[in-house]
This record gives structure tokens, sequence and C-alpha cells, in this order.
């Protein structure tokens, strides 16, 4: 088969999309939808420095989805905007503890932007007389000292530093809370400048992990972002489809399916503008000219399985090899499956993987929260005076398990394992 014009093919056919970047959650729209309360509460507490005051630490917290982000970026945006008549400087930085997760990391992200300031202000030669590193190495470094070289930096002029801590609760459960108590205790020994955190979680239990004195610093003020119903679902997806599609191409119900879809979800957003971008993906793959309803059905479809896999990858050790064992009797056993068949298989796998073996009880503590997660279902069954036990069967399929698993236990097949005798496979 020729290759010739296969890209002019696809390139003459009628397109679906305007611009699908404006369905993707790295956008952020001018205008926020049924945030307006929680963008004007945002507001109020920042507007403090343009009064030369300090604002209060602020901890912000909703389900994914459901507009904290984008809300925080925006009023940020706008509070820069219109700083530069106030008394201090407004410096905002946004950090994403996902990504940036360790205390170092943090202090060593945060001295760079302000280092990287001054010398925009002053120029490089000024700042490197004053004993500043051309930057700070993100290994390597005493913590101390970086947190030096960020507190000197930042008080070097009179500004107010805004630090969007996003996904906050990553931060803590990686690297414990010593940084926030660090970073909210700062206004106390800096001179000219001054600190404002803001946090953003998904966790609404996330306050529960600090230690009271961090607790007390960092949620001066709160806010709650409740989820979207599927009214304001509809009303946000119709806003962007216009943005991002051509006139005419979605089929009626397109975008009622989506917002119903995600008002299920806790009224994640993010996840209904993927719904209505995969449609439309899965339309133009198919090279006609109109996203239906029966396209929305096979991206949640398509949404599900991806996202079943994402949760399998994030499983403790454990929990995966208990997942695995479930997979390798699937893959070979034709007969039910049952909790001691996966203890047997599991233990294998543990002397293989050089990991401890748990108890049989415990064992079974982790195949009721894989069914909890919906990965399995285990039922249980009574066996007489032989007591009880679990028929387990998996939920999804085998291969997109064992794809997850074997990123961290590369394990070929059963056969490659050292069984007990007793458990014959047909």
């Amino acid at each position: 088969m020729s290759s010739e014009g296969l890209f002019d093919m696809l390139l003459v056919s009628k397109p679906i999309f305007k611009n699908r970047e404006y369905l993707r959650p790295s956008y952020t729209p001018e205008e926020l939808p049924h945030r307006g309360e929680q963008i004007h509460q945002l507001a109020r507490i920042l507007v403090a420095p343009l009064r030369g005051e300090t604002p209060s630490n602020l901890f912000i917290y909703g389900k994914t989805g459901t507009g904290k982000t984008a809300s925080v970026k925006h009023v940020v945006k706008e509070l820069k905007r219109v700083s530069d008549h106030a008394p201090r400087m407004v410096e905002p930085v946004y950090l994403n503890c996902e990504v940036v997760n360790t205390q170092y990391r943090i202090l060593a992200t945060l001295a760079n932007t302000f280092l990287d300031k001054l010398r925009e202000r002053y120029g490089r030669e000024y700042v490197n007389s004053l004993g500043f590193p051309e930057s700070v190495p993100m290994t390597g470094w005493p913590t101390d000292e970086v947190y030096r070289c960020f507190f000197r930096a930042l008080d070097h002029d009179p500004q107010l530093a805004v630090i969007v801590l996003d996904e906050i609760d990553r931060l803590v459960l990686k690297s414990g809370d010593e940084v926030l108590y660090n970073l909210t205790r700062m206004n106390s020994d800096l001179i000219k400048a001054k600190v404002s955190i803001v946090g953003i979680s998904n966790d609404l239990n996330f306050m529960n992990y600090l230690d009271p004195r961090v607790r007390s610093s960092l949620s001066e003020e709160e806010i709650v972002f409740p989820p979207y119903n599927a009214l304001q679902l509809k009303d946000i997806l119709e806003k962007r489809a216009e943005m991002s599609y051509v006139d005419g191409v979605l089929g009626d119900g397109v975008i009622s399916l989506c917002a119903a879809h995600a008002a299920r979800e806790h009224g994640d957003a993010r996840r209904a503008l993927d719904l209505l971008r995969i449609a439309g993906e899965l339309a133009e793959r198919e090279g006609v000219e109109m996203a239906t309803v029966t396209h929305v059905r096979r991206a949640f479809e398509k949404m599900e399985k991806d996202k079943m896999v994402e949760v399998v990858r994030t499983l403790p050790s454990q929990s995966k090899l208990v997942l695995f064992s479930v997979v390798l009797l699937t893959e070979r056993n034709s007969r039910k499956i049952v909790t001691g068949d996966v203890y047997a298989v599991y233990r294998a796998l543990c002397r293989q993987s050089g990991l401890d073996v748990l108890t049989q009880r415990r064992v079974s503590d982790l195949i009721s929260e894989l069914d909890m997660l919906g990965i399995i279902n285990a039922q249980i069954i009574s066996k007489g005076r032989y007591g009880r036990t679990k028929e387990i069967t998996l939920s999804i399929p085998p291969i997109q398990a064992r794809a997850a698993v074997q990123e961290e236990h590369p394990i070929d097949s059963i056969e490659s394992l050292q069984l007990p005798r007793q458990l014959t496979l047909v």
C-alpha cells in the first residue's frame, strides 16, 4: 500500500474541530461561569496588598474539576495586573506540588524564581555582587542554605510574594509539613517583604494531616468550591463547544449527555470537557462529519478504562501483587478463583520480588479493598463446615491490569513461579 498522500487525504477531509485546545484542562478561560461567588471571596482576601496590608494565608478545597486552580490563577493574574500602583510589588508564584513535591525542591524553585526577578530589576552583575549564586541546584545543598538564599532574595525589595501551592496534599503526604511551617512563619522574620500562602487541595480531610501549629497558620481563611450541577456543566460545555467545534457538528443531546455523565461523577468539569473532546476525536477518526451521543457513550467507556488503569498504576506494591495474582490465575485458570489460590500465587510473587509476605488475613483485607475500588469482584461464599471463602473475578480486562502492574513487577507467566504442589491449575 502506497503511503503517498496519506496526510493530504486526512487534511482535506471536513474538520470537526476549530481548536480542540479550548477543551483541555490546561486552558484557563477569561470568564469562569458559576464561580463568581468564589472569585469574589478570593478577591476580597487578596485585595489587602493593594492597600499596603498583608493578606491572610488562604486554604481552598473542593473535589477535582470544580474550578479551584482556574479561579485562583484568574484572580492572581488580575492582582498582578493592577498592582503597579500598590505600596508593595505583588509577585505571584504558582507551584504544582505533584511535580515540585519535596521541601528542598519547593525552596529551590522559590529561590531561583526570586533571583531571576532580582536580575530583571537590577541586572546580573549587581545581583552577583551581593554574593548570590547563579542559581540554586535542584539537589545537593543543605536545605537551610537554600532557605537562606530564598529569604535574602525575597527580602531585598518591599514586595508581597503570593505563593500558590496546588495539590498541596501531595507535598505533605510525601515530605511532611515542615516546609509549610517555615513558609507560614516567615513574615515574623522578613523586614521589607511579606509572604502569603494559598494552598489548594482536592482532599477534604487534608487539614487532619497537619501539625496544629501549621493548621492554624494555613487556614486563616478557607474557601470551599462545591461541585457543578448538570445545568451548570451544560452551560460551561456550550461555551467551550462554541469555541472548539465547527458549527453544526455536534448532534442532538451530545452536550447534555456529557454534562449528565460528569454530574454523576461529583460535578467534575474537567471530566465533562475531556468527554466532549474525546467524543469529537472518535468521530474524527471515523471520518464522519458529526459527533453523536453514540460517540459520547464510547468516549465514556474509554475514559472509564483509562481511569481504572491509572487506579491500578497508583496502588501500593502489596496490593499490586495481590491483583497480579488474580490476573495470573485468570489467564491460566478455567475454574473459579478463591482466596487460597490467590494467597499461594501472592506468596510466590513476594519471594520473586523480594517483598515481605503478608498474612492471609491481611491479603483478604487487600482483596476487599480492590473489590471496593471496582477492580475485582469478590463474593463471599459458604463452604459449610469448611468455613467461608471469597470467589474472585476480575472486573477489568486482564491485559489492562497486567500492563499497569508490570511496570513495577515484570513477571511473564504463572509457570515461572514456584508454587505449592496442592495448587493445581487447570
